[in-house]
């Protein structure tokens, strides 16, 4: 897949995403909500594997906090009442559409058809992978509070919404390797006191295993350019971030007097399961009225050219999560700073003994 744009280019979008990161902890926080909603083990064929230019592999959160916006178009319009706060995904299973040749992998491309006059169609180069995951959407709605037995014509309701709609640019279809009630659509009701809302999701999220979720490192970024200064007071966000996405090896010679031939070792063991994300886009203009920019998809929207800001994630297994907010997404728009970017809450546990005591069967 090509890369665009020059190194310079890059190093300014690292270093838009990295600004606001610093700033992310005082300007920012996961909109309220009382319910999550989760659709589980929803199959997707095709999506979007080319998440942004330098990314492939999972679709961008982007795609997922688009088609909850999307989906609360659509209830709205149907009269339910649901606002939607953000929304998390655990993925169960993928299978992206390559072929693989030695350390070569490929995209499988398929051709279109021929044109009117018979000549063969240009090839257009599209990445696709199948995906099964679950979405957790966190909302609220008074009218259940009123009327709860509207709950279940509701989440049908919104299960069939779905399954009528693209999902970052799959379609959702119903798998045959998983029964229908694992499908079936379900509500958390997180009332109570804090106390009870933890324990209430901390039963919740073993249902969404075996699978992964993936949450915001935005501090891993931050601590590796810290570290490369130390040594390099020019290297840039775009160096911490290549350095996290890579595996570095090096070779540590034997210690001992017989003179072994040594060791080879990475700087991945201890990181966990760290990718390079996409997590929205920053302006590269100002906002264009709307109906001035030709061939924009709506002309009734004001418009603005932008690129892809980055930053990196993490998968972790649902089981240590522990609060909601830790792998819910949400959006965080600031037109007037020229940042449209995606959100997450996770903090890793500082105390890794905690969590070995909650979690014995790891």
């Amino acid at each position: 897949m090509a890369v665009l744009g020059s190194p310079g280019h890059h190093r300014r979008r690292l270093a838009r995403a990295d600004a606001a990161t610093r700033s992310r902890c005082v300007m920012s926080a996961c909109p309220p909500f009382d319910r999550l909603l989760v659709l589980p083990r929803l199959r997707v064929q095709n999506a979007n594997a080319i998440s942004s230019p330098l990314t492939h592999g999972f679709p961008s959160m982007t795609a997922f906090v688009g088609l909850m916006w999307a989906l609360q178009r659509k209830t709205h319009k149907l009269g339910l009442d649901l606002s939607f706060s953000a929304v998390g995904v655990v993925c169960h299973d993928y299978e992206e559409q390559i072929s693989e040749s030695g350390f070569v992998r490929r995209f499988r491309l398929t051709r279109n058809p021929i044109d009117k006059d018979g000549s063969t169609a240009a090839i257009a180069e599209e990445g696709r992978i199948h995906l099964e995951l679950s979405l957790v959407f966190a909302v609220r709605s008074e009218r259940w509070d009123r009327e709860p037995d509207r709950v279940d014509v509701d989440l049908a309701t919104v299960a069939e919404l779905v399954a009528g709609m693209r999902i970052a640019g799959g379609s959702p279809v119903l798998s045959p390797r998983t029964s229908s009630w694992r499908q079936r659509p379900y509500l958390v009701n997180l009332a109570g006191t804090e106390d009870d809302q933890r324990a209430v999701f901390r039963h919740a999220r073993y249902r969404l295993l075996p699978g992964f979720a993936l949450v915001a490192r935005d501090d891993l970024l931050e601590t590796r350019l810290n570290e490369l200064r130390r040594h390099d007071l020019a290297a840039s966000p775009l160096d911490a971030w290549l350095s996290l996405v890579r595996i570095d090896w090096r070779h540590e010679p034997a210690t001992d007097a017989a003179g072994g031939k040594g060791e080879w070792r990475n700087d991945r063991r201890g990181r966990g399961w760290v990718v390079p994300i996409p997590v929205g886009y920053g302006a590269l203009g100002g906002v264009q009225a709307a109906g001035t920019v030709a061939n924009a998809r709506d002309a009734a929207t004001p418009f603005r050219f932008v690129e892809s800001l980055y930053s990196v994630g993490e998968w972790i297994s649902p089981h240590r999560i522990t609060s909601p907010e830790q792998f819910l997404w949400y959006a965080d728009s600031r037109p007037d700073e020229g940042r449209y970017r995606c959100r997450n809450d996770y903090r890793p546990m500082q105390d890794s003994s905690a969590s070995a005591l909650e979690h014995d069967f790891d």
